[in-house]
């Protein structure tokens, strides 16, 4: 029972570590961030002056530039801070895990970052300028646009981050694939539903309501699902080449 309790205590003792370790790491990574505010929010706004070149951000609160500034802060921080984060995540579930799960685990982490920044990179220089460029010159002979800055830099964030998440589609279907909750025949039964569910999602990530925009995103979303059932199809593969093994380890 000691042991037990001496076991539990170290847990916590080694998960407040962690913590301690990861909120440092942020903090530290937003001051730095704070340092150099000016040059992530230029760069937030850039695809805006791709879109229209003379066009003015604005801020109409006292505190609207500072509050901006520091969320932009403490978003860059928690992507500066993030390897750091996850190596103490990792750390931390490692010895509760087998060395099947350890390597899933230590190969699958790498994986979804570069998919996450992929997806990034995709909003970055693919959606969002025509998106920002439709909004920013639609009704131009109308009403000249005085953009705030803090509307500007929140809806970049938003559409990056989700660009981003949506970029993990693949890899989370390998991943419940290769722990037997689907299978490539499933996913595929369900194509004609993630059809719909591609234009859908189009619809909300994007901040424009033309076709065009929309399939910025749909597309990319119906052929990561297509890589996503050639991944279940292998992890199918690879399962059923395991069984074998593991039926003929538990015979001797």
């Amino acid at each position: 029972m000691n042991d037990r309790h001496l076991t539990l205590v170290q847990h916590l003792q080694e998960l407040r570590t962690r913590l301690v370790i990861s909120v440092l790491a942020l903090l530290v990574a937003t001051a730095v961030s704070f340092a150099f505010f000016r040059q992530i929010i230029e760069l937030l706004v850039r695809p805006a002056r791709m879109g229209d070149p003379n066009v003015q951000f604005v801020f109409i609160e006292v505190t609207e530039l500072l509050s901006t500034s520091f969320k932009v802060s403490m978003v860059a921080g928690l992507v500066l801070a993030f390897p750091v984060i996850l190596y103490q995540v990792v750390r931390f579930v490692a010895p509760g895990l087998n060395a099947r799960e350890r390597r899933y685990l230590l190969s699958f982490l790498p994986l979804a970052l570069l998919a996450f920044l992929g997806g990034v990179a995709f909003g970055y220089f693919v959606l969002v300028p025509p998106a920002l460029r439709f909004l920013l010159t639609f009704g131009g002979d109308v009403a000249t646009p005085m953009i705030r800055i803090s509307s500007v830099v929140g809806l970049m964030m938003r559409l990056l981050f989700w660009m981003g998440v949506v970029f993990e589609t693949p890899l989370v279907m390998y991943l419940l694939a290769q722990l037997g909750i689907v299978n490539a025949r499933m996913l595929s039964r369900f194509r004609k539903f993630w059809l719909v569910a591609a234009f859908a999602l189009g619809a909300i990530i994007t901040p424009t309501f033309d076709p065009v925009n929309q399939a910025l995103v749909a597309v990319p979303l119906i052929v990561l699902y297509e890589v996503g059932i050639l991944l279940a199809r292998l992890a199918g593969w690879s399962r059923s080449r395991a069984r074998p093994a593991g039926t003929a380890e538990s015979g001797r």
